[in-house]
Parts: C-alpha cells; sequence; structure tokens
C-alpha cells in the first residue's frame, strides 16, 4: 500500500487530510483495488466508481454512529478500506477473508448484508424512524443507492414511505454510471438521463439573481417572483421536481468525482433534517484503463485478471451459462413465439447474445424480478413463450408472482436459474441452494436438473414444448460438466451407472451425477452394489422411480439445494404415499447460511464429494444409517456459532 493509505485506520483518518492529499488517497485506492482485485476477482468496476463518493460519506458522517447503507453492497469495497480492513483484501471473497459484501462480523460500519438490489431504502427508513422514536436527533442514516436499483418496486415502496417523514436525517445517495449489471434501462433510466443533461433550475436562478439585483428598483421585485415561481422553472429546465413531488429534497446532480462538490452536497443534505436525495454522476471503471475502453459491465465483476490489460489469467471450459444461450438462439430461430426476459442480468445470463440476434423479442426489466414474473404470464396468456432468466437466488424475490400469477393461472413460462445450488464466491446471499424447496411446493410447475450440456439443451427444448403450465431449469455456476451418457433411459430415468448388486439406489440430482458415479464406483470397490439414477424432471418425479426402487434396500438422494423440503423429501414423501416401506436418506446442503468460499471447499465441508459419499455408503450398507451426516451438520452449527448472528 501507499504511504497515505497505511495512514487510515479509520474514518477519523480522513478528517485532517487537505484536499490535494485526498485526491492523492483516491489514486492509491484505485492502485491498491486494481492490484488487489485482479488477484482475487470480485467487483472491480463499481468500486473503482465510488472512490471519492466513499471518501465524501466518510468525511462528513461519523460512522457508525451515522448509519451507512449500501444497496446491493458490492459497492462497498472503498467503505471497507476506509474503515481499516485493506490487509483483509489479499483474501476477497476466500475463505477465512473478506466478504464482497458487507458483513456484521468484520466490523461495527457494516449493517446491511444482504446484497440484493432494492432494499436498503427500507432498511433506511426503518433505522431513520426508530432513531426518530428514540430521540436520537443526532444520528443521521445514509442510504447510498445505485441508479439501478431504482427500477426495482421495492425501492420506490420505500420512497413512498419515505415521503411522510419529518424531521428525520436520511440522506439517499444516488450513484448514477447508468449502469447495474449492464446499462439501466426503463423510465427511470430516461429521468435520470434528463437530469445528468440538463442545466439546473439553481444556476438559473443564481443568474438571474446577479443580473436583476442589478436593476434598479424593479430588479429585486422581478427575482423574488422568479423564485417563487421555481416549481415551475425546475419543472421546464430539470425535471427533479418528481423526487420534491414525493415531498423529498433533491440535490444535484453533482460530479461523483469531485471531493469538495459532493462535500458541499453531504453536508447540505445533513443540515436539512429531512429525507433529501443526493444525486452524484459516477462512472464505472474509472481509473482502470481496460474498463474505461471497454464496456463497463464487463469489468462488473472479474475473476483472477491481469491488471494492466484486464484478460482472464485463465480461461475455463465452456460455461453451463453459454451452452444454454446458444441452445435458446437455435430455438428462438425455429419458435417466433420463444421471448426471452431478465432482470438487468443480460450479459450475466447469456442473453446479450440473444438480444443481438432478436432485439425486439429480448425485455429487460430492470432490477424488478416480481414484474417481469408477472409480465411473463401476461405474455403466456397472449400467445407467447416466455423464458424468463435470472441468478437462482433472484427467483426467491419472485415466489408471490410465480405461485399465484404463473402457476394458478397455467402460464407456459420457463423459468432458467443460472447459478442453482452452492455458487461460492459471494456467499450468503447469493447461494442459490433454496430453489429446488421454495419451487417444490408450486402446483403444476415442473423442474428440470440438467447433468450437463446436452441434458441442458434436452431439458430447455422439452420446456419450451410445454405451454399449459410452467417449467424451470436449474443449473450452477461455473464450467460445464463434461457429458455423462446413460446406459439407458428407462421410463424417463437415465440409469448412470449400475452395481452388480441391489443394495443402494442413489438418485442424483443436477449436476451432483458425475460425483454420485464416482462415489457408487468407489463404494463397489467395498464390495457395495450401488445404482445411480438421473430422473431429469425432478417435479414432479417420474412414477417408474417407484417400481425401480423397489429392488433395494436403500434410497440415497443426492443434491446441492437445502436437505429440507428438498428432492429428497419429496422422494421420501412419493415412497409413503405409495405404501413403499423404503428408507431414504438425504445428502445435500443443512438448513443454514452459507459463508463464501470457493465451491469445491464448501461441498468438501458439507460431505457432499465422491469420497465422503462412498464412505456413507458403505456404513449405509452395515449400519442402515448416514452417520456422517449429524456430524456434517454439528460442523456447520459450530461455525455457524462463531460469526455474529445474522
Amino acid at each position: 500500500m501507499s504511504e497515505l493509505l497505511n495512514s487510515i485506520h479509520s474514518p477519523a483518518d480522513l478528517q485532517g487530510l487537505s484536499q490535494d492529499q485526498l485526491e492523492k488517497l483516491s489514486l492509491e485506492i484505485r492502485t491498491f483495488l486494481i492490484n488487489s482485485v485482479s488477484k482475487t476477482g470480485g467487483h472491480l468496476g463499481p468500486n473503482l466508481g465510488v472512490v471519492e463518493l466513499s471518501i465524501a460519506i466518510h468525511r462528513i458522517f461519523e460512522s457508525p454512529k451515522d448509519v451507512i447503507l449500501f444497496d446491493t453492497g458490492h459497492q462497498s469495497y472503498v467503505h471497507k478500506i476506509l474503515t481499516g480492513r485493506a490487509d483483509g483484501f489479499e483474501k476477497l471473497r476466500q475463505r477465512g477473508g473478506l466478504s464482497g459484501y458487507p458483513s456484521r462480523s468484520e466490523s461495527v460500519h457494516d449493517v446491511l448484508e444482504n446484497s440484493h438490489a432494492s432494499a436498503a431504502l427500507s432498511w433506511g427508513d426503518g433505522i431513520s424512524r426508530a432513531f426518530s422514536l428514540q430521540g436520537a436527533t443526532d444520528r443521521s442514516v445514509v442510504v447510498v443507492v445505485g441508479d439501478g436499483a431504482l427500477t426495482g418496486g421495492m425501492s420506490w415502496e420505500a420512497l413512498n414511505n419515505i415521503a411522510a417523514a419529518e424531521k428525520r436525517s436520511l440522506v439517499i445517495v444516488v450513484n448514477d454510471n447508468e449502469r447495474s449489471y449492464s446499462p439501466t434501462i426503463g423510465g427511470i433510466s430516461n429521468y435520470l438521463s434528463t437530469l445528468r443533461t440538463t442545466q439546473g433550475y439553481e444556476k438559473f436562478l443564481d443568474w438571474g439573481k446577479n443580473v436583476l439585483e442589478k436593476t434598479p428598483v424593479v430588479g429585486g421585485p422581478i427575482f423574488e417572483t422568479l423564485h417563487g415561481m421555481k416549481k415551475g422553472i425546475k419543472d421546464i429546465i430539470a425535471p427533479q421536481g418528481m423526487f420534491e413531488d414525493l415531498g423529498i429534497k433533491y440535490v444535484g446532480p453533482v460530479d461523483g468525482h469531485d471531493i469538495s462538490a459532493l462535500e458541499r452536497a453531504l453536508e447540505q443534505a445533513k443540515q436539512f433534517g429531512a429525507p433529501v436525495i443526493v444525486h452524484a454522476i459516477t462512472e464505472k471503471g474509472r481509473g482502470h484503463t481496460p474498463a474505461e475502453q471497454n464496456e463497463a459491465d464487463k469489468f462488473h465483476s472479474v475473476g483472477v485478471i491481469d491488471p494492466e490489460t484486464g484478460e482472464p489469467v485463465s480461461t475455463t471450459g465452456t460455461s453451463w451459462t453459454s451452452v444454454f444461450s446458444s441452445e435458446l438462439i437455435e430455438i428462438a430461430r425455429k419458435r417466433e413465439d420463444v421471448v426471452a426476459l431478465t432482470a438487468a442480468m443480460l450479459g450475466p445470463t447469456g442473453l446479450d447474445k440473444f438480444q443481438a440476434e432478436f432485439p425486439s423479442r429480448t425485455i429487460d426489466v430492470g432490477i424488478a424480478e416480481q414484474h417481469a414474473t408477472a409480465s411473463a404470464a401476461g405474455m403466456a396468456f397472449a400467445g407467447l413463450h416466455p423464458v424468463v432468466a435470472v441468478y437462482s437466488t433472484f427467483l426467491n424475490r419472485a415466489f408471490d408472482q410465480l405461485l399465484l400469477d404463473v402457476a394458478l393461472h397455467g402460464a407456459g413460462v420457463t423459468f432458467v436459474l443460472d447459478r442453482a445450488g452452492v455458487t461460492g464466491d459471494d456467499g450468503p446471499s447469493h447461494h442459490g441452494i433454496w430453489d429446488l424447496a421454495v419451487a417444490g411446493i408450486v402446483p403444476t410447475l415442473q423442474i428440470g436438473a440438467p447433468r450437463d450440456g446436452i441434458q441442458l439443451r434436452e431439458l430447455l427444448n422439452e420446456a419450451v414444448s410445454i405451454n399449459d403450465r410452467p417449467t424451470l431449469i436449474r443449473f450452477p455456476k461455473g464450467a460445464v460438466a463434461a457429458d455423462l451418457p446413460a446406459f439407458e433411459r428407462r421410463d424417463g430415468i437415465d440409469v448412470l451407472y449400475r452395481g452388480e448388486s441391489a443394495d443402494i439406489l442413489i438418485v442424483s440430482v443436477g449436476a451432483m451425477a458425475a460425483i454420485c458415479v464416482e462415489a457408487a464406483a468407489q463404494a463397489y470397490r467395498e464390495g457395495v452394489g450401488v445404482t445411480v439414477v438421473d430422473p431429469r424432471w425432478v417435479k414432479p418425479l417420474p412414477a417408474a422411480l417407484l417400481t425401480m426402487a423397489q429392488r433395494y434396500s436403500a434410497v440415497v438422494v443426492v443434491e446441492d439445494g437445502i436437505r429440507h423440503s428438498g428432492i429428497g423429501s419429496s422422494v421420501a414423501e412419493m415412497f409413503r404415499d405409495a405404501g413403499l416401506n423404503i428408507p431414504v436418506h438425504s445428502i445435500g446442503v443443512p438448513l443454514t447460511f452459507i459463508e463464501h468460499a470457493k465451491r469445491g471447499e464448501i461441498l468438501s465441508d458439507l460431505g457432499i464429494t465422491a469420497q465422503r459419499i462412498a464412505r456413507s455408503l458403505v456404513e449405509l450398507r452395515s449400519t442402515g444409517e448416514l452417520g456422517f451426516m449429524e456430524e456434517m451438520q454439528r460442523h456447520v452449527d459450530g461455525n455457524a456459532d462463531q460469526s455474529q448472528p445474522r
């Protein structure tokens, strides 16, 4: 680290710095971020854009007395540096290292851990209300929210309530870089764009005052009249009146890279004593030449890269995302009724390529998963077949719409969930471990879990051919596994491995197939006969599974979702309903929040490895129980006890 950066251990260390020193510190922080994040991976672009903004906030407000909330949280790296955590960036997003998002266990300066967009304004409303009710009039709440997050309906629900707030120090900093994961779209984007490019009415009034005050006799009264007309002038010259019509004072736009200007705006907002929006214009990826010369969303989140060129240091194999993307394009070439929807994630879900070929059939609704889901139901009613592609964790936000707008109406909508299961680096809020349990209780919904690229293509084609009920396809993050052909397909169930004796039947869910086959082979060497099957469609489960299971003494279900109410539970319920008395054991994720680490490390902790499963199969045959599952649960619970409760 550099000289000034080495001297920053808490926000208080910023107070004595001159403007020249602050500018130098900004450069040092950018250099530090580029060098550090290039080695570990992480959200580089967003944080390069908020260096000056973060410094200004910490100079005007006194954290943790004043509460600073980051919407989405991936823009909090500079905040972490300024609150004394620069040394921890060596292990950013790695086991035992700093989280890529605010974390209460790391610092008293971190409050909001949930990294899903559009929630921070509601938190800010709640905290500021609590301060007001408790008489803590000397405490402020600062919410840093991106322009992309304002496309989320929850933000506007919060603003509607914040508008009624009086005598609460609540400062909403809109970090406007015109991008979330990709370019921000919709009416809110157009509105902010107008504010960015229009000379403010305050400048008009300043000019008028200077001219008219020099005019004898009538100059003063004319200016007062104009000042009284400022609402009308504001609507014409700079239509920030929308915010003020809500009852929220607007300050800006402000150059988000001018610390002095930011400090003046923030101080003004702080002293106002009621909700204020400070509109800061920033540049995502600022100071990093590759990010400035390429599309900024390319550097939203990066893996390990060359700090000079921005290019990946190593390349992985073909990703699940790219297999989905290419197959959907092939389907759309044959099916004009197929359209694609996403929620501000065109690039991350692979729909950017679909958009390039079918721009009019690609709909990006912004960070609004609920709207995407209900809108898709409407499209299905009107004769289209929508394919809604989001990260698995983000479908949680649209459960009501999935249940009552899509499933209840028998809408032919296909949901494609990327990053399903254990995802790794981004921590608790980004693991896609709830989808099977949550979606499993939705009537009429059909769920497919492909084990490889061939099956992803096959299941996607089957899904879009179904128009009288919804379907869902889920797959994990990263490189797609090598194709794993079946010995045979029996009544819709693929048989992947067959032991010589009928001891144990493994039901493999999706990408767990390769691990299950290897575990079966290891167990066979220990004298245990194991058959591995892949039902492909895990909801509803194939009826043939009942007949198949009767040949075995036990059934083991392996999944990378939570065990509670997961596929293992569904299999057990299916057997009970059929009067089939065969023990069902589940290997999966326990009901807990899982911290950030590599996917392989987490799966190893959970016992979801070929070696551990093979050992459990041997134990199961000899004792009738999967003994290690209780041991694993105690291990996970013990780790959870060591961190601050959420």
